[in-house]
């Protein structure tokens, strides 16, 4: 069935298909890719039950995609070691603990579906060593230096786990920012839920400038039609002695901007008296 659309779709439709979607595998014995994930059938005869029954056969499995651990290693190697990272080498030793501990804390979340999660554990130790070198590198010291001043442990559900921190203190009655690298347990978790948050739209509000000159009404002889805008640098310059109406319109609105027709405007900086200091 599925050879005979794709079939239909090439030749009757004339349609340019992705070989990457419309891929037929086997999933017995090969792998699908999906969403990141690669998906299989299990099946193994070994594997029973205490009745003698087939466990496994039929069972989906999620498995963590090899390719996407190679590139990921190669973020953080070079010449196939982990190196250190120039791009964030000035930054505070706080900022380089977050930003590793977020990047490794969000693939391993992201996989915690996967059955052969502990894979991981290669990424983990690239992203350690290249955090520690880029340390390292940051204060002139060495690696192990580094690695003794921010080891820590913590207490997860599943026992203590050893994780690197970077501690900033704060003020009295403050708690200190600290950030963290690992201490995730990379056991699979079949109750996982993904949540992909969608960042909201940023809906900047349109600037009062624009809605008043939108009206086309000059706020000081109120002419409608075409309009103008008179700036000035701040509002010290509308304090003076005697000030001319135009003076007194801006400061008492508390504006360095005020709409006017190209009449009042010409008279506001040809400084002519009529019709502005009526």
């Amino acid at each position: 069935m599925e050879l005979r659309i794709l079939r239909n779709g090439r030749e009757d439709l004339k349609l340019e298909l992705s070989q990457d979607k419309t891929l037929i595998t086997h999933a017995r014995t090969n792998r699908a890719r999906f969403l990141g994930y690669e998906i299989s059938v299990q099946h193994d005869d070994k594997q029973r039950t205490k009745r003698g029954q087939r466990a496994v056969n039929g069972a989906i499995s999620l498995h963590v995609p090899t390719s996407m651990i190679k590139a990921k290693i190669a973020l953080y190697s070079k010449r196939g070691k982990p190196a250190r990272r120039s791009q964030v080498i000035n930054f505070s030793d706080h900022d380089i603990v977050r930003i590793y501990g977020a990047e490794y804390r969000g693939v391993v979340q992201y996989y915690l579906l996967a059955g052969d999660v502990r894979r991981l554990h290669r990424l983990r130790w690239v992203m350690l060593t290249s955090m520690l070198k880029t340390l390292a590198s940051k204060h002139h010291t060495s690696v192990r230096r580094i690695a003794a001043k921010h080891k820590a442990k913590i207490q997860t559900p599943h026992g203590p786990r050893t994780c690197f921190e970077a501690t900033v203190e704060r003020g009295k009655g403050s708690r200190p920012l600290v950030a963290r690298f690992g201490g995730i347990p990379l056991r699979r978790q079949k109750n996982a839920v993904i949540t992909d948050r969608h960042p909201g739209r940023l809906t900047y509000p349109r600037r009062q400038l624009i809605d008043r000159l939108q009206q086309g009404k000059c706020e000081l002889c109120q002419h409608i039609g075409e309009v103008e805008v008179h700036h000035v640098r701040n509002l010290k310059e509308l304090d003076r002695a005697e000030p001319a109406r135009w003076r007194r319109v801006m400061a008492k609105r508390r504006r360095k901007t005020l709409v006017v027709c190209a009449d009042c405007h010409d008279h506001i900086h040809h400084r002519e008296s009529f019709p502005l200091t009526q």
